[in-house]
């Protein structure tokens, strides 16, 4: 698992892309998912997120995914779960002060960040903390929803 944690970090370009075309199909789901029920849909789809981004990103299922954020690194990984930069602790060799046999989550963040359109912008943006509510939940119907809903909301006030 970890071979491939490092392998989406150093193909954060090719994820980048991937996630492109794959966003709107996620949000284009938003009426059927509306109609199928989000909640019902909830479990079935955390599961396949889990297995899809556990396998490509050792992903913790927050609930609030941010990999886009910090080059396909998942901070959740840090075990210290720092989500807005590493700590005062980071080794020479960019090992963790914690499992020294691993590498910063956060110097692999930037690194793959580097690899990605405007990637060392977004490293820099304040992420929120994490919402333990959130925790096993889906990150991708949660995107879909809110985007979703905010696009209903548009369509229902423009001018008629």
């Amino acid at each position: 698992m970890y071979a491939l944690r490092k392998w989406s970090v150093r193909n954060a370009a090719l994820l980048e892309r991937f996630y492109d075309v794959a966003e709107p199909l996620l949000l284009a789901c938003h009426p059927l998912w509306r109609i199928l029920g989000y909640e019902r849909l909830e479990r079935p789809i955390a599961f396949v997120e889990r297995q899809v981004k556990g396998l490509f990103f050792d992903c913790r299922m927050c609930g609030q995914c941010v990999l886009s954020s910090t080059g396909m690194a998942c901070p959740m990984n840090c075990p210290k779960q720092l989500r807005n930069g590493p700590c005062g602790g980071v080794r020479e060799d960019g090992g963790c002060e914690v499992d020294p046999g691993l590498r910063c989550v956060w110097v692999e963040a930037t690194e793959g960040a580097a690899r990605m359109r405007a990637g060392l912008e977004r490293i820099r943006l304040v992420q929120a903390p994490v919402d333990s509510q959130l925790q096993g939940r889906s990150t991708w119907l949660r995107v879909a929803r809110l985007h979703g809903e905010a696009h209903d909301r548009s369509v229902a006030n423009a001018p008629q």
